[in-house]
This record gives C-alpha cells, structure tokens and sequence, in this order.
C-alpha cells in the first residue's frame, strides 16, 4: 500500500492497485467516528456508443440508461436491497449518476466490514428481467417529469445545449421518456459487463476505520476476485466543434423571477495542464466577480440581480464556464458580465490575498471526511490521478505564471439565455 502525503494538512492516503485493476483509495481518521465509502465507475451518460464486452461490432444505447442502470442494481436477486441491508445498522446508503461516473456509497459509524463486503457484493451482482425493467421505466418517467419542471435543471440543460454540438454533456443525464422506454434487458447487461468492471472502478473510504483491514477485505471479496475485468473498454463520441449551438437563446417558463446565463466555451488542446490553467481561470473568476469584488457591488447598488453564481466544468477538451442570475434586467446584467471580462488583469496583491484564502479553507475542509473523499473522487475523474500537493500549487499561484496561462484566452466565444415568466405574455 502506498502512502501519500497530502502535503500541509496533516492527513496522509493510501493508495492500492490491485491485480484486477481496481484502484483503492484510503483515507483514515484517527478522529472521527463515521466513515464513508464510495464504490464508483468511470461510466456516466455520456458515454452511450461503444463495443459491448465479448462483442466486435460498437452499439448505441438509449440516453439515460447511465441513470436507469444505478436505479436497477438496488434490486437484488435474493430480494434484499441495500437499503434494507443498511437500515439493519443505521446506515445510510444510496447512489447517483452524473455526466462521467456512477457512484454506489455506505455512510455510517458501525458494522464496517460487514457494509464494505455487502457493498462490493451488490455492485458485482446485477440482476435485470425483462419484468422488472418494464416495472423500472414507469417510476424513472415520472421522475423525468418531476425535472421536467425543475427551473435550475432545465436552466443547465438549456445552457449546455448552446454551447454544445455534439458532445453528450447536452443530454439529461436521465435521458428521456421516450428514451427509457427503449432501454432493455440485453441493453443493461452490454452496459455492466463493459463499464462495471473493476479496471474501470475506483473504491475510495474516508473516516473512522482500519486500513489495513479494509484492503485485506477488499482483496478477499469473491464477488470482487470474479468480476470480469483488465479489458479495453471503446467508447466513440464525435469531436465537439469549437462553435457553440446557439448565440443567444430566449424561452418562457413556469418561473417566479426573469433568469439570465451567460456561457463561455474554452478549448484546452494546447493547454498543457488543464489542472495549473482551471485553477488560474478559478482565480480570475474569484478575483473579478467573487463576493467581495467590485462587480458585484456595482450590481447590487443598480440592483440588476437579487442572486448571482458561477460555474466552471471540464467538458471533454473544453472548459465550460457559466455565470447564472435572477434578474429583472438580464440583458444589462449580461453586458455588464462581458464588458467585466475584457480586461482580467489582475495584481500580485489580488493574487496573493485569495492565495491565503484558498490555502486556509483546504486546511479547514480536510477535518471533513466528506470533503476529502470529494476531493480524491473529482480528481481522478477529472484529470485521471490524485493531486497531493493542492496547498504547495496555491503558494506557487503568481502573477507571471497567470499572466502567461491566461494571455491569448478567447472568452468570446459564448451563449446567452434568458428565461422569463409566462406571467409576462
């Protein structure tokens, strides 16, 4: 087992590759008395076209099957769920599926091993008929429905169909009603067999438990040792255009309040760090229009907006960045947000008072089981390995290395949206 020392803040992981791919991540809290487990793929909805375990030809299979899949392996064939399993210990379990992964997870302060061996179990044991995915379908379409009617869900979706070609980012992770519908048996078992094996997994742990105990538990699971595994998984995605969809884009919904969005869409080929370069772009993003910038007290004094959030994502070989509001006057706000991004400059004394901030707040998170585990989890799926050394790269932020990163950056290439009322027809 290696140790990694995640560099000032007091807190070490430990890390395993075991012989069938599985990557294991551990970390111990002598402090605490829960843990965390958290069993994960590298498979999420956008990954919808590629060839099936044991087959040669590539298929298409329906959006939102990523979603249906979780939904279907909380039913076991010995009709025991993990819900029921867990609630036996007062544990909490669950699971959920995003755009890039699917996550199994186990919260409690008792019967470790007994939750860590089940937990392992039910993911390695799939159970689809062609009854009990029919049943599935009904209940998933009603949660379509429900998002359906979601503002913040459809105002993401709708912002990423702007700016997105072809990239399934643009799908909603659930896909469709008409989508599910067509998802079958064979199609939830070319899914498993293919992205459920553990050379595709990750298993990460944090809290209140022992190391070496763990790992030896991991490594003696029988569902574990007979899974399938070590296989080249291919996945096709057409290449996403540097053009966005739309420039501008305007709709009226079922909402309280006018909401404006502004979205940028940045190429990441050239760049050699995406980590250094979305860690600079963060900065920028903070320094400009963070809480205690003057931007935003210029938009409160002229009450252009009553909330105000921005969001940056890694989209393939793209960085997407998007700025969201309510307000009543959303085509100024939208000016006011260009006309703040023609000149990012910033001072070495900018850079160096967010420098403490971030440095203080990693400090204060890693005391979080929640937040470390977090934090190993969107590093892997983000940039494929564990960044260690988060503090050291925060002191070594400055205003050369920002201005060269950020230097030739185009952050005109973008889309707007604006929602409005229907009450205003």
């Amino acid at each position: 087992m290696e140790k990694i020392e995640l560099k000032g803040l007091d807190q070490n992981l430990y890390y395993e590759k075991l012989e069938n791919g599985l990557e294991v991540y551990l970390i111990p809290y002598t402090n605490k008395s829960n843990y965390t487990m958290h069993y994960i793929t590298k498979y999420g909805s956008i990954q919808t076209t590629f060839t099936p375990f044991g087959k040669k030809e590539k298929i298409t299979v329906p959006d939102g099957i990523a979603h249906f899949l979780e939904h279907k392996m909380f039913e076991q064939e010995d009709g025991i769920d993990p819900f029921t399993f867990a609630a036996k210990t007062g544990t909490y379990s669950n699971a959920s599926t995003n755009f890039k992964c699917t996550r199994y997870y186990f919260e409690g302060n008792q019967a470790f091993a007994e939750n860590l061996n089940y937990l392992l179990d039910f993911v390695g044991s799939p159970y689809f008929t062609d009854e009990n995915v029919e049943k599935e379908k009904g209940i998933i379409a009603e949660e379509i429905k429900q998002y359906d009617d979601e503002v913040d869900w459809t105002f993401d979706e709708e912002m990423k169909k702007a700016l997105l070609q072809k990239d399934n980012h643009r799908i909603d992770i659930a896909g469709t009603v008409e989508s599910i519908y067509k998802i079958t048996k064979e199609n939830l078992y070319d899914t498993y067999y293919t992205f459920y094996q553990p050379s595709n997994m990750f298993l990460v742990i944090s809290g209140n438990f022992d190391k070496e105990e763990a790992l030896e538990i991991i490594k003696n699971n029988q569902t574990l040792n007979n899974a399938k595994t070590n296989f080249k998984i291919k996945v096709y995605q057409e290449e996403e255009p540097l053009e966005i969809k739309s420039k501008k884009v305007e709709m009226k919904l079922n909402v309280m309040n006018t909401k404006a969005g502004y979205g940028i869409k940045i190429p990441l080929k050239n760049v050699e760090d995406k980590y250094l370069f979305n860690l600079y772009i963060g900065l920028m993003l903070n320094i400009k229009f963070g809480l205690a910038s003057y931007f935003r007290e210029e938009l409160k004094k002229e009450q252009l907006m009553t909330s105000f959030y921005i969001e940056r994502e890694l989209i393939g070989n793209y960085l997407i960045i998007i700025f969201k509001a309510d307000s009543e006057h959303p085509e100024k706000l939208i000016e006011k947000i260009k006309e703040e991004l023609k000149d990012i400059s910033v001072t070495e004394e900018d850079i160096n008072r967010l420098k403490k901030v971030w440095i203080s707040s990693e400090v204060m998170m890693i005391d979080n089981i929640n937040i470390s585990l977090e934090n190993i989890v969107d590093d892997v799926i983000d940039y494929g390995k564990v960044i260690p050394n988060n503090v050291d790269i925060f002191r070594s932020l400055n205003k050369k290395e920002y201005d060269k990163m950020l230097k030739n950056i185009d952050l005109t290439n973008a889309s707007t949206l604006i929602i409005r009322p229907k009450k205003d027809e």
